[in-house]
This record gives C-alpha cells, structure tokens and sequence, in this order.
C-alpha cells in the first residue's frame, strides 16, 4: 500500500512545483530602424495583473544563438519570474550582431533595436515600471558585451547590468564570430573596433551610475578579459560586483550563474524602485 500512496501523491507534488512558474510566451516585436519583425521570450510572473507594474529584466543570448535559448537551458527562470516578481524579455539579437548598429551595414542597428524600439514595444504592451529604475540588461558571452555595451550608452534607459563571460574586449579577437563584418576589419577599420569595445568606454561611467555584475569562469577564453575590465573599473572608483569560480564558457557555468544575476537585479530593483 505505500509504494501505491507515493504513485498516488506524486502528480500532486508535480503539479505543486509548477503552480507558481511563470508564463512564458514568443512575442513578435517590430523594428522599424530594420524594416522586420523579431521574436522575443517573454516571462511574466504568476501574479501578473493590471493592478500593478513590474520590472523589467532584459537578457541577452550568444553569438550563434536565439531567443529561445535561456528559456530552454534555464528553466529555472519561470519560476524566478515569479519568485522575484519581474518581466524577463530575451529578444533575438541574430547570430552575430553584438548588439550594436553596425558603422559598415546599415541593415544592422540591434542598439536601436534592443535599447530603444523592444523598450518602447514592452512598455506598451505590459505594465512595467517604465524607468531605468525599474530596467536591467545582462547577457552571456556576445550578450554579456551587449548588455553592458547598451547599458554604459544608455544610462537614461537601463540602470543596472551584467555580464556572464562577456566578450568584454572585442579587439584581441579580430578574426571571430563575425566581427569583421559589424565593425570591418580591424586592419582597414581600427578606429570601428576601438570605439565599439566595452573596454574602451568606461569613461561614459561615473561611480553609482550603473549597478554592475560581471561574472566570469577562470577556465573561459574571456576570462584574461574580464580580469582586465575588472581591474581598470577598480582603477577609476566603479564600483562593481565581481566574480569568478571554475568553470568554462558553456551552459553548465551559465545556467548556474544566472541565479547570481537574478538575485543581484532583484536587490537593485527593490532598492531603486523605493527611492
């Protein structure tokens, strides 16, 4: 009779797990600046109603990826959605756009897109806490250099970031992941690559200006990167959270890291929100 009483009661513990999940749906969105429609994942919380307004997390895929991809490899974040009480928005960025307008393809202004036109298009379309207050950006690798790249030129916009082994200095990298084609070749174009790095634009930051969490693995390509990043924000007063820990750049060290960034927006979010 015991073994039958825990088949019995199991669906019900299922079922108990997933009650308070968040809803995750496949929105399209527009951009004008690129003339097409994009898809995007977005979580509401559980509690979503039209009672209150939400804050608004956005998180950023990998060269190579889509939209899809944190919702898939993370699934926890349903379940942060709620528990936290946030919107996450995981747009498509294309394979390679690094989240910038591009200086040699005009096709390509994922800025645009990204800060300014996915910003306007989930503020009118679900209730959000429509200030930089109540805005973060954070993204894994391509993304972890979008999300601080968006956020450093658009301090107006979003007011906390973070980066999981963020591409954060482009310009050792000059034969890769279709950077060439964004910024031209760091021969011809040196000025594009100097310019479009994170590295180089930390002068936009004043201390207290951005929240910030740059997380890297001591095993990752980028690793050498981030240290240095972390280094010259020391030197200027930025102040910043940092961490590293074993680990290399795949989804094993991404899906764990996540949780670090969602508790950290989280506490920016009831800090700021209150001010």
């Amino acid at each position: 009779m015991k073994p039958f009483r825990f088949l019995l009661f199991l669906p019900f513990f299922l079922l108990a797990g997933f009650a308070y999940a968040g809803k995750i749906d496949t929105v399209n969105t527009r951009s004008a600046a690129m003339n097409k429609n994009i898809k995007a994942v977005v979580i509401t919380p559980d509690s979503y109603s039209d009672k209150q307004s939400y804050p608004v997390f956005y998180l950023l895929h990998g060269f190579g990826g889509n939209y899809r991809d944190w919702a898939t490899r993370a699934p926890q974040l349903a379940q942060a959605a709620d528990r936290y009480g946030m919107i996450i928005v995981c747009p498509d960025g294309g394979i390679g756009s690094w989240y910038l307008d591009s200086p040699v393809d005009p096709a390509w202004k994922y800025e645009t897109y990204v800060a300014k036109e996915l910003v306007t298009w989930v503020d009118k379309n679900y209730r959000t806490i429509a200030s930089r207050s109540g805005r973060a950006i954070a993204g894994l690798s391509m993304g972890g250099h979008g999300a601080l790249y968006l956020a450093f030129r658009n301090q107006d916009v979003y007011g906390a970031a973070g980066s999981l082994s963020g591409g954060v200095d482009i310009r050792p990298f000059p034969q890769n992941w279709q950077l060439a084609q964004r910024l031209g070749t760091y021969a011809s174009s040196p000025l594009n690559w100097e310019e479009h790095t994170v590295v180089n634009m930390l002068h936009l930051l004043t201390p207290q200006s951005l929240s910030l969490l740059i997380d890297c693995g001591t095993g990752d390509f980028f690793y050498d990167v981030n240290e240095n990043l972390h280094q010259l924000l020391l030197k200027r007063n930025i102040p910043h959270d940092y961490i590293t820990r074993p680990g290399v750049h795949n989804w094993d060290y991404w899906v764990n890291s996540i949780d670090f960034q969602l508790l950290f927006m989280d506490k920016f979010f009831k800090r700021s929100i209150k001010q």
